[in-house]
């Protein structure tokens, strides 16, 4: 990514608009008033500057949520049951936070409703025209940004859409958390798969990880994922974000890997590709009564189990059970998994659980 102009922020703070809706009011000159200030300009500089270079951009609060709040919220509490949880959430999508079972992509959840009362409105993407679709308001168009950003002061980083032209751009999350060894597990994944990973734009964030970031074809649509592709591997697609680098969030600031800011986001192997994309799943033949299993079937994912270290064999397990149960083998391979994760030093119990929880996302509980 180009780098930042030194002038930028000054710029920004000069044209940055008022909301329309905020009363004109003295500004308190507190040093933690323009420290926000200041962090505020910055992120709008920075999410301009990505613009510039034709990717869409959005607001980030410090959660690495979109900043701006769903227009639809109380409409959703309209047709809520009383007393139940409030359940829409627009504002959703993968940021290098999402974990296994977290919506995939922004948008609205199911919400209970009374037996008569009206059915809720349509899941909107931005077509009322009003902020606050999450990564539905992301635009290259400078006024655009600069608006939204007005209508969230509190705004301290920026979200980069993905699966949009020019780039259909691909993150490839490279988690730190639960003591698994991303890097490691695509360096493996490139090994048996024959493919590398092309010079391009890699982003540090706060807590030791990585995104790099790679083009994809117009024609074909990535999906969000979390874990499918390898343990600690989240992919970011069409309906996800990038934290932008430059961000500032609550636990610290994302920043391009020295050497790669300038580099444009590379194309995505066609061999990393087609893992990204799977085909539609097929529904497994049954096996002929009294026909023997092919003992050899889901062995890679049972020495998958035998490789992990301390630290990574729930996730691991739970990784290869996951696989079984997606390619119609799960039951028939949940006896050698288990003998395989007693072997690595987990407790027959723990096994157990973490395969049933395996079985239970996959559908097959």
């Amino acid at each position: 990514m180009a780098p930042i102009d030194r002038h930028a922020a000054d710029r920004a703070a000069d044209h940055t608009p008022r909301h329309p809706a905020e009363p004109h009011r003295a500004e308190p000159h507190t040093p933690e008033h323009r420290a926000d200030r200041r962090t505020a300009t910055l992120a709008l500089a920075h999410a301009l500057t990505a613009a510039e270079r034709g990717l869409a951009v959005i607001p980030l609060s410090r959660t690495k949520l979109p900043a701006l709040r769903s227009p639809h919220h109380d409409e959703a509490r309209h047709h809520a049951v009383p007393g139940a949880h409030a359940a829409l959430d627009d504002h959703t999508a993968p940021g290098d936070h999402t974990a296994p079972g977290h919506p995939a992509s922004p948008g609205h959840r199911g919400m209970p409703r009374h037996r008569d009362a009206p059915h809720p409105p349509s899941p909107c993407r931005g077509e009322c025209g009003r902020m606050g679709h999450g990564v539905y308001d992301a635009s290259t168009d400078p006024h655009r940004i600069r608006e939204l950003f007005a209508a969230a002061p509190w705004a301290s980083g920026y979200g980069i859409a993905c699966g949009l032209p020019p780039y259909h751009l691909i993150g490839i999350d490279l988690d730190t958390k639960s003591g698994v060894d991303a890097p490691a597990e695509l360096r493996e994944l490139a090994l048996r798969h024959l493919f590398t990973i092309p010079e391009t734009v890699v982003v540090a964030t706060p807590s030791g990880g990585r995104h790099i970031w790679l083009a994809g074809p117009p024609d074909t649509v990535v999906p969000n994922s979390a874990g499918r592709l390898a343990p600690g591997i989240d992919i970011r697609g069409a309906g996800g974000y990038l934290v932008g680098p430059g961000s500032r969030t609550e636990h610290g600031v994302y920043s391009a890997v020295p050497g790669t800011a300038h580099l444009p986001p590379a194309t995505c192997p066609p061999a990393l590709l087609r893992l990204l994309t799977p085909s539609p799943r097929r529904r497994p033949r049954p096996a002929h009564a009294g026909a023997p299993a092919d003992p050899q079937q889901g062995q890679g994912l049972v020495q998958f189990v035998l490789a992990a270290h301390e630290g990574q064999r729930n996730t691991r397990l739970f990784w290869a059970a996951c696989r079984a149960y997606e390619n119609g083998f799960g039951e028939a391979l949940t006896a050698p998994l288990t003998d395989a994760a007693l072997r690595v030093g987990l407790t027959a119990r723990e096994a157990a659980s973490t395969i049933a929880s395996a079985a239970r996302l996959t559908g097959h509980a």
